[in-house]
């Protein structure tokens, strides 16, 4: 027993250790606080949403969904053969080319009017901060940080592990130009040595006009945390408009009022880029359903819709390949134009032509 009480010790005292590690962030403080205490949705210490939005849907207990987990036998949750990539030079694509390419989850490279902009880079192998959960799917390339150009703007939604990787963020940071994300973000970034004149963070409604190109902060339904403190950095969803294009970089969010709001004040949009997987009728209010997708799609006035945040992580208990398919599904019914290119696949902007169901060849 006395060993047992040791390795306990040892243990606890190595996992608060280990949470002072710099891949942690830092909390908000001084000016960078008090802007946020100011804001109307800043309460008890913590941002909020503007629709009241549970962590989990009626009924359910955090005791259902650890059982879910852990006990429930899940199908298909990884594919059996390797997600199948395109290999793509990014150092040389042509720069006055309008071009979308998708790493896999929410990671995406975008070319618009002259300019590189990245949404969420997450090139690690795991989506948590222990190195033992969460892997990515086998792939046949993983795109790496070196495989990133120089980035003029670099689009962060959110602070999860999914969407904001240490140790990509260090990899790539001498070819990073500026950063667009929520309040409090900034604090992680400057203790990963980012310089505070290169981060703009925004509530919901401000904007930014960063290289000639205009980003707007919107709602999303969602929350954040790096820890188990929630919510003490906003997430958020960005209208961007450039010369050429109007995008919707939709981050994570349940499916909820904003949607109509944000297509009524800033639709339409030429291409929404929304999430489409991890999600459970569990958790509903936080992760839309594949035909929520669709819906708030039409909301937000979308020419184009690209779904995202799938075909990386098994953060869900779904089949790995349902997102896809459900959305391809309801998108038929509802007469929704969508874009859904294999990882590393680059697509035309500018002149898009329906790409093949690529998900359709795995198991």
């Amino acid at each position: 027993m006395q060993i047992i009480g040791v390795l306990i010790a040892l243990i606890i005292v190595g996992g608060i250790a280990y949470m002072y590690h710099p891949r942690f962030g830092a909390k908000a403080e001084g000016e960078r606080l008090k802007k946020m205490q100011s804001k109307p949705n800043y309460k008890g210490n913590a941002f909020d949403n503007i629709e009241y939005t549970p962590a989990l849907a009626e009924g359910v207990t955090y005791f259902d969904l650890l059982k879910s987990f852990f006990l429930e036998k899940k199908v298909r949750v990884t594919p059996t053969d390797k997600i199948p990539v395109v290999k793509t030079n990014l150092h040389n694509l042509p720069i006055n080319e309008n071009l979308f390419v998708w790493f896999g989850h929410s990671s995406y490279l975008m070319q618009i009017d002259g300019k590189r902009i990245l949404v969420d880079p997450v090139f690690s192998k795991y989506a948590t901060p222990v190195r033992i959960s969460v892997k990515a799917f086998e792939m046949e390339y993983n795109y790496l940080s070196k495989d990133i150009p120089a980035i003029d703007i670099l689009v962060i939604t959110h602070d999860h592990w999914d969407h904001l990787d240490y140790n990509t963020f260090q990899d790539i940071k001498a070819r990073v130009k500026h950063i667009i994300t929520g309040l409090g973000v900034g604090a992680h970034l400057e203790k990963w040595g980012y310089p505070a004149d290169q981060i703009t963070e925004l509530y919901w409604g401000e904007s930014a006009h960063v290289d000639g190109i205009e980003f707007t902060s919107t709602p999303s339904r969602h929350f954040s945390g790096r820890t188990f403190k929630r919510n003490v950095t906003l997430w958020s969803s960005f209208v961007m408009q450039t010369k050429s294009l109007k995008v919707f970089i939709g981050g994570d969010s349940g499916y909820g009022n904003h949607f109509e709001t944000i297509g009524n004040q800033y639709g339409p949009f030429d291409y929404v880029i929304l999430e489409n997987g991890q999600y459970n009728e569990k958790w509903r209010y936080i992760h839309m359903m594949p035909e929520e997708v669709v819906q708030a799609s039409k909301e937000l006035k979308a020419k184009y819709t690209i779904p995202v945040h799938s075909s990386k992580f098994p953060l869900a208990t779904h089949p790995w390949d349902e997102p896809l398919i459900r959305i391809c599904e309801e998108a038929a019914k509802k007469e929704l134009k969508l874009v859904t290119p294999r990882i590393g696949q680059v697509v035309d902007l500018t002149n898009y032509e329906k790409l093949p169901e690529w998900w359709t060849e795995i198991n």
